[in-house]
């Protein structure tokens, strides 16, 4: 059993130790310039400036996006009459609520 197990060693560190050896990287002169599909970056905050989102956009939109589209005025009826309301009278006695400096922070950052 214990020959086994440095036999099993041996071989996980030697996989371990040749798959670092190379960089899996082709050559300069067998590789061929391929350009990107898109110069767009979602991680740029200037890319929807410098370049056109509807042509980084999908072919096909999805089409639950339309229903969120049109409840969107409804999320925030239920926001203005409901959640708040809710925030202000949990504010006003947090000892009976439970309302925590946390709920008073995401209140206070509410636009």
């Amino acid at each position: 059993m214990r020959v086994l197990s440095w036999t099993v060693g041996i071989a996980m560190l030697t996989m371990v130790a040749t798959g670092c050896a190379t960089t899996g990287q082709q050559g300069a002169d067998d590789k061929e310039y391929t350009p990107p599909l898109s110069i767009y970056n979602i991680l740029d905050s200037t890319a929807l400036v410098y370049s056109d989102p509807v042509a980084g956009s999908a072919i096909n939109d999805h089409p639950l996006r339309w229903l969120g589209f049109l409840s969107h005025p409804l999320g925030h009826a239920v926001d203005y009459g409901v959640n708040r309301p809710m925030y202000t009278l949990g504010g006003s006695i947090p000892y009976l609520f439970g309302y925590t400096a946390e709920d008073s922070l995401l209140d206070s950052q509410r636009r």
